[in-house]
């Protein structure tokens, strides 16, 4: 039978009807935060099943809606409630901020792409796809790249992410050989080699590495003072991965010399942190 309420009022306890009114979260919502073991009643009755919560309960429910309502994983949220570590704390929010942003441009390149389609200014049926212009080209290497750089930087990605770190990478890298300045090429063909770097992939890494310094080398006038260095630093990266240490040492040490060049020190500092870690 439900215990009465006068019992569990006496316990300091709450039915789960009373706490989803008192908490906003359905009770459907709450059967399912005890089963994933994100929210677990105060006490559950052996024989009926039936949940209680205490009223100690009430603000770690609250966090869970305001959470879910910004749209956070339930993975995140039990990290959150779990740590009072401001910096874990800022780390989850971030990347569910960047991941937000990721999904907000896609969602306005779809809207921007039904608005034709709505005013009769395209067809649905029979129409041929056209070349994006010039501007979302940009838009779109820019995008990817940024995208690309998050996974780059998070330790714990999954196979799913590795594979979307790739495909972004070398997706940036296509809109910029549209549109962009053989600067831009250089700077995609260093991210794609250190993201096959990161992952191990040595022959992609060297590929790309090499052609960015082709394209640094070939095009000089073109280069900021910090991509000569940069394209060294990624040779120096890829013969690491290699397992080429005499390689390895040689390109740090043509990177380190080449810091010298750059003029700006905050452009300086970033390439000097990249060189080291280099293990030669």
């Amino acid at each position: 039978m439900l215990p009465a309420m006068e019992s569990l009022e006496t316990a300091g306890l709450m039915t789960i009807g009373r706490f989803s009114r008192l908490t906003g979260l359905s009770v459907k919502a709450l059967r399912h935060y005890d089963e994933v073991g994100l929210l677990r009643p105060a006490t559950v009755d052996p024989e009926t099943g039936y949940r209680s919560y205490s009223s100690a309960q009430v603000g770690q429910a609250e966090a869970i809606r305001t959470l879910r309502r910004l749209e956070l994983p339930l993975d995140d949220i039990a990290t959150l409630l779990a740590t009072d570590d401001p910096a874990v704390v800022r780390r989850v929010l971030v990347e569910h901020q960047t991941r937000t942003a990721w999904r907000s441009a896609q969602l306005n390149m779809i809207l921007q792409g039904l608005q034709p389609l709505i005013d009769g200014k395209e067809s649905v049926m029979g129409t041929q796809a056209e070349a994006l212009d010039g501007e979302t080209q940009r838009r779109l290497g820019v995008d990817l790249f940024n995208k690309t750089w998050t996974f780059m930087e998070k330790a714990d990605r999954t196979q799913e992410e590795d594979d979307e770190m790739i495909h972004g990478a070398h997706a940036s890298a296509y809109h910029w050989m549209q549109v962009g300045t053989q600067a831009n090429r250089a700077r995609s063909e260093w991210q794609c080699s250190r993201v096959h770097a990161i992952l191990g992939h040595v022959d992609e890494a060297l590929r790309h590495a090499r052609r960015c310094l082709e394209l640094v080398e070939g095009t000089p006038d073109h280069m900021k003072d910090w991509d000569l260095p940069a394209a060294y630093e990624a040779l120096a990266r890829a013969h690491m991965v290699a397992g080429d240490v005499e390689e390895t040492r040689r390109f740090a040490e043509l990177g380190r010399a080449a810091l010298a060049r750059i003029e700006d020190e905050d452009d300086r500092a970033v390439i000097e942190a990249d060189l080291a870690t280099i293990r030669t």
